[in-house]
């Protein structure tokens, strides 16, 4: 756990938010399911499901098994859409931000999803006890390049042999800095998609 200093300004980044809270309901198509997803103020993206968390689901390649972590899970977007497209997949989803891991699960049962939990801490705290066959993020680039950095150096540390480590990020943003990152931490990047100003980096763990 973390407390706000270190999550740095981002607004969402912090783990107990002071804003008054303001619900709101997103309904949308993820990977071909019908899903919907509450929302509230001090929380990523709680008007819509924004471009680049878009880009990263429809994007993402996933195991048939195996364990999936959606880290930075804000709301849910990501890791209810895994968990809904396969109930063979265990996933996990983290955040530091205590409203957003609430809204999460109140998301896991809106959707009806059973194969997912959501944990609540700073990068891979809450799931150091855990390994994972891939791990999902739209990083808080906001909250400061460290954060990110840390974000990619340290996921090795949670990881299965060949496990894949997929982020979305802008591609005005870090476009030679995170894949110079990924490739000291893994050794290998590629980009799995690009879109309205985003790219999907992904890298396997040798």
């Amino acid at each position: 756990m973390t407390d706000n200093r270190k999550c740095g300004i981002e607004h969402y980044f912090i783990n107990i938010p002071t804003s008054k809270e303001k619900l709101g309901l997103i309904k949308t198509t993820l990977r071909g399911k019908s899903l919907a997803f509450l929302t509230s103020s001090s929380v990523f993206s709680k008007k819509r499901i924004d471009s680049g968390t878009r880009l990263l689901i429809e994007a993402m390649i996933l195991p048939e098994t195996g364990t999936i972590l959606d880290i930075g899970c804000g709301y849910g977007a990501v890791g209810i859409a895994v968990a809904s497209s396969n109930p063979q997949l265990r996933v996990v989803m983290t955040d530091v931000n205590q409203r957003a891991v609430q809204l999460a699960k109140r998301n896991l049962e809106i959707n009806k999803v059973a194969n997912a939990e959501v944990r609540c801490g700073y990068l891979y705290e809450p799931v150091k006890d855990l390994k994972f066959n891939c791990i999902l993020t739209n990083p808080p680039v906001s909250a400061g390049m460290e954060t990110v950095r840390n974000l990619i150096a340290q996921a090795p540390q949670v990881m299965t042999e060949k496990a894949t480590f997929q982020m979305v990020i802008r591609s005005k943003i870090g476009v030679k800095t995170l894949p110079a990152i990924f490739n000291k931490t893994f050794g290998n990047c590629q980009v799995l998609a690009k879109e309205s100003g985003y790219r999907v980096l992904s890298a396997e763990k040798q």
